[in-house]
């Protein structure tokens, strides 16, 4: 029996593949007629619709998803339905008529339009978001990165971070000039401040379900209030695949799609199968004397592994704890799983003020016997890696430097800074 499955991807791999070799097209034709055995559209009716949506793969991926002219109940045609290449938490629709839907994972869906569109039936129970909204308070530091990278920050209205606390120095600056004002925490802006700026839009991140009751009040007082999950993708191009999100949000599709494949491209330029046989771990200490470390499967894990070294903690897993991008051991276990890394990475953000590996063995003298500290090789991240979602390529560019011994030019690296001994620095 025909594999209709794969016929249909033996038609896209062709495709893709005729750039290069135009004879390729022989073999399209020749595969899309054995297409309507599995009970699809005939050549001709492909070919028509190719000439209506611009390309044959087009009418194949519509085909593969059961979207192409899907039709709603209030009329309104599903043009396409985006699935990330990497990113994990959300997806995109677009309807004819300007409308598109923002789909979060346990946040909802999203209808994004001119403001002037009315609201189809067919969307009535979504929160409704103009597309290209001022007026923004932004409650999810992580996501000002993307704004910046589209030159979208005159948006943004309010913020729920100090200026001193931002590493952005555009944003910074922003704060200090007046530009942007800062409405509070996360779970207590100035709702006063936020109806007196006209507030258009929240962006929230999954901290404010610590905190229902303030984003039901805010929805109250008229304003949409959108969760974002950034964060908890484990790729590290899935995390800045979000900007795709914030181009359908602001009107900048285009751009955040040309944004986003130079970034892979440029990865994908590296050799795939370097491997340099170093184990690294990404950790800090709590108050309490515990360490945190960041679990095998998070992006910062991804991160390592894609800059050719090994996450030293793959397996450690706590029960009920899978969801969790990080998770407290004790100093103990941390010695018996750490003590042989090759590269230990101090997570400066949470902790910051730690420069100097006396510091850290003060925290717990064990750290002079890990291999790391006797051969110099702990490192400590800056803010702004967290605070820069849309630089992941360059942050495994220089943990690859790192573990591949190539740092001579070290003080130039701007997201990763060795730590030393006191009388070494300066």
């Amino acid at each position: 029996m025909t594999d209709c499955y794969g016929l249909k991807q033996q038609v896209k791999k062709t495709i893709r593949a005729s750039v290069e070799r135009p004879r390729a097209w022989i073999v399209i034709m020749l595969t899309t007629l054995s297409l309507s055995a599995c009970g699809m559209q005939g050549t001709a009716d492909l070919q028509q619709k190719a000439e209506k949506t611009g390309t044959f793969e087009d009418v194949i991926e519509s085909e593969e998803s059961g979207v192409f002219g899907e039709e709603s109940g209030s009329g309104l045609h599903k043009l396409d339905s985006f699935k990330p290449e990497y990113a994990e938490q959300f997806s995109i629709d677009h309807y004819e008529g300007g409308y598109s839907v923002i789909n979060i994972n346990e946040a909802g869906s999203f209808l994004v339009a001119d403001a002037d569109k009315e609201v189809p039936e067919l969307f009535r129970d979504m929160t409704f978001i103009e597309r290209n909204p001022d007026r923004i308070y932004l409650a999810s530091s992580s996501s000002m990165d993307f704004f910046r990278a589209l030159d979208c920050l005159d948006r943004v209205a309010l913020t729920s971070t100090k200026a001193p606390d931002w590493s952005l120095e555009e944003v910074k600056q922003l704060i200090e000039n007046g530009d942007i004002l800062y409405a509070g925490k996360y779970s207590s802006p100035d709702y006063e401040l936020l109806l007196r700026e006209n507030c258009r839009l929240v962006i929230e991140n999954t901290m404010i379900y610590h905190n229902p009751e303030t984003k039901e009040l805010i929805e109250k007082l008229g304003i949409p209030v959108m969760v974002e999950r950034s964060s908890y993708e484990s790729h590290p191009l899935g995390r800045m695949e979000w900007i795709r999100v914030y181009g359908c949000l602001m009107g900048k599709e285009e751009e955040a799609d040309s944004f986003f494949e130079k970034e892979v491209q440029r990865l994908e330029e590296r050799p795939a199968d370097r491997k340099y046989g170093k184990s690294a771990v990404f950790f800090y200490i709590t108050p309490g004397g515990y360490v945190n470390v960041r679990m095998p499967g998070d992006y910062v894990s991804g991160m390592i592994e894609l800059a050719g070294g090994e996450y030293a903690l793959n397996g450690l897993m706590k029960e009920d704890e899978g969801a969790f991008s990080a998770v407290n051991i004790t100093m103990e276990e941390f010695y018996v799983r750490a003590r042989d890394a090759d590269v230990l990475i101090y997570n400066s953000t949470i902790d910051g003020g730690i420069d100097s590996l006396e510091e850290l063995c003060a925290k717990n003298s064990l750290f002079s016997d890990f291999r790391a500290c006797k051969e110099g090789n702990i490192w400590k991240n800056e803010s702004d890696m967290f605070q820069e979602a849309t630089k992941a390529v360059q942050m495994i560019e220089e943990l690859e430097a790192i573990f591949g011994g190539e740092t001579e030019n070290e003080e130039e690296f701007r997201f990763f800074h060795r730590m030393r001994q006191k009388n070494e620095e300066g």
